[in-house]
């Protein structure tokens, strides 16, 4: 009996219609090649949604996502929306797609891949074997702790305000999933913090310490932000999974991305607890060349791979997507943003074609 999920796909903006086409394609293969039925259902966000109803995420697309078992997001945003409110703008979409779902922990890999080292901006003896996920908190902290806004003091000048602010369940939560993500990695886990400033931090870092009894096989670090962005660059080998803090997770997780070379190959996921866990590449919508065929699908397809293996619990078709893009790179395959000479320059189209060869041919 063959197994059935049904999972929402979100085009959004940008280049995302194109390159979730080339996903559709690749999970239409691998649900051949593994008896996986996939019922597809669309629904509108972003740029596209504020297009079509006046807000960024409309309820009809709410109720959609809550209604499967996964949702694939491509891209959001985009000049054209850039100078409405901040409510109002295609990334609002997102924040309510996140709360609305209730997917607290955001799960960033950074892994370099042995094709593309040399399209890192690091020394090749820096970044080779670099394999990070960074645990990212997603629905706390100062993004969404209150009192926030512009007011204006007694002077009439004006101040801005966001708090960061953790409770120990919120701390607890993403702590698990990290530790439980170490357990299947390399079983080390660094925790990353403002401690020594903020008390926000101490509270963070004593829930993890005291969580850490409970995964003894898991080795626990600790390390403050900032000298963990310099670790990032300097040696980057020594970290496994990192888990950190909303803002902190933010800056970490991007920093990590370029360590690979090329943002166009990067997944995510960002899971909850009990509703439908979303994923989609970490790049942004990519305006400038919307409809030209010449987006890198590779980062959509990996999120793909992620939405089977964290989502849908079927990681021998994950595993099966990662290995066709390894091999479509190896073999030379290139899209425009990792091109290097001597190399395959493919469309976005043709990569995707180039892609369901390979699967097909395994």
């Amino acid at each position: 009996m063959a197994q059935q999920y049904r999972v929402t796909l979100l085009p959004g903006d940008g280049i995302g219609p194109e390159i979730m086409a080339v996903a559709v394609d690749v999970l239409k293969v691998v649900g051949k090649k593994f008896d996986i039925q996939f019922e597809f259902q669309e629904a509108i966000i972003g740029g596209a949604a504020i297009d079509a109803t006046g807000e960024p995420l409309p309820t009809a697309s709410l109720d959609i996502c809550r209604n499967s078992h996964a949702v694939l997001l491509a891209a959001i945003g985009g000049y054209k929306w850039d100078t409405l409110p901040s409510h109002l703008r295609p990334e609002a979409g997102l924040l309510g797609l996140r709360a609305g779902l209730g997917l607290f922990a955001n799960l960033r890999p950074a892994k370099i891949l042995p094709q593309l080292i040399d399209a890192s901006s690091l020394k090749r003896e820096v970044v080779e074997g670099v394999d990070i996920l960074v645990v990212r908190e997603l629905t706390g902290g100062i993004y969404f702790g209150k009192p926030k806004g512009i007011f204006e003091t007694e002077t009439g000048e004006k101040r801005g305000v966001n708090t960061m602010a953790y409770t120990e369940s919120e701390i607890e939560r993403i702590g698990r999933v990290a530790f439980e993500a170490a357990r299947k990695r390399g079983k080390k886990l660094c925790s990353v913090d403002k401690s020594n400033v903020l008390e926000v931090s101490q509270l963070w870092r004593d829930r993890i310490t005291k969580l850490a009894q409970e995964y003894p096989d898991v080795e626990l670090s600790h390390m403050y932000v900032d000298n963990a962005a310099m670790q990032l660059l300097r040696a980057p080998k020594q970290f496994d999974t990192i888990v950190t803090g909303n803002l902190f997770g933010d800056i970490l997780s991007d920093a990590a991305a370029m360590l690979t070379g090329s943002i166009g190959m990067l997944p995510s996921a960002s899971l909850g607890a009990s509703n439908p866990g979303v994923f989609e590449p970490v790049h942004g919508s990519a305006p400038d060349i919307a409809g030209q065929d010449k987006a890198n699908p590779l980062a959509q397809v990996l999120s793909a791979a992620m939405m089977l293996r964290y989502g849908l619990n079927e990681p021998t078709a994950a595993d099966h997507i990662e290995q066709g893009v390894l091999q479509v790179l190896q073999r030379g395959d290139r899209t425009g943003d990792i091109m290097s000479p001597g190399m395959n320059l493919l469309a976005c189209r043709a990569m995707g074609e180039a892609l369901i060869q390979v699967l097909e041919a395994e």
